[in-house]
């Protein structure tokens, strides 16, 4: 009997293991995914406790500074009081569709506010950013914001390069047809003067 129970108990044992093994990466992106909502949370109650901002307009900052931090182009968005004043930020009832692109969710009100992004490794000068929140209550259901560096930039440089380089290869391609259409014309003219040569020969006699 113990030896028909012990590849049960192994295959017990190895399905525990494959099972731990699969809950891994769940369980290392839970407390990443923790971590990174108490940062915005305590972002949230900062800009509403020291800089009295609106609850909308402080969770708007919060997520564009979350968002602006993961582009290439800047490592943080820092946000002076003036961010939160009427000049630098809003709450505007919409009752429409945020945007007429690929975010035409139907949204209660949008957000606006303005930050200051710090470039990564503090190349070159701080740039104005300016990020817009959808929201139906107070959930957010869109965002978009004044990114300098736009995903498409990178591939419309390369493939003009390519084009350039296409056009070199279509300009060197025709001088080989050149020489050998000079080619072909020598040989056609050495054919008439060895069909001359002859005729000459046969009419000698």
């Amino acid at each position: 009997m113990d030896r028909t129970n012990l590849p049960r108990r192994l295959l017990r044992v190895i399905g525990r293991f494959a099972a731990c093994a699969a809950s891994l990466p769940l369980i290392c992106a839970v407390p990443a995914f923790a971590d990174q909502l108490e940062q915005h949370n305590d972002l949230v109650n900062r800009f509403i406790t020291q800089m009295h901002a609106d609850p909308l307009v402080a969770d708007c900052a919060a997520h564009g500074d979350f968002v602006a931090s993961t582009s290439t182009a800047f490592d943080h968005v820092e946000f002076p009081p003036s961010s939160f004043d009427s000049a630098h930020s809003s709450v505007t009832p919409w009752n429409d569709s945020f945007d007429e692109g690929k975010q035409r969710v139907k949204v209660d009100s949008i957000v606006t506010v303005e930050g200051v992004g710090v470039r990564s490794n503090n190349s070159g000068e701080p740039a104005d950013l300016k990020f817009r929140c959808g929201y139906v209550g107070s959930q957010m259901l869109a965002f978009s914001w004044n990114d300098p560096v736009p995903p498409n930039r990178a591939n419309s440089t390369g493939s003009g390069k390519h084009k350039g380089g296409k056009g070199k290869h279509a300009a060197g391609s025709k001088s080989p047809k050149k020489s050998s259409n000079t080619g072909s014309g020598k040989s056609s003219r050495a054919a008439s003067n060895k069909s001359a040569n002859k005729s000459s020969k046969k009419k000698s006699p």
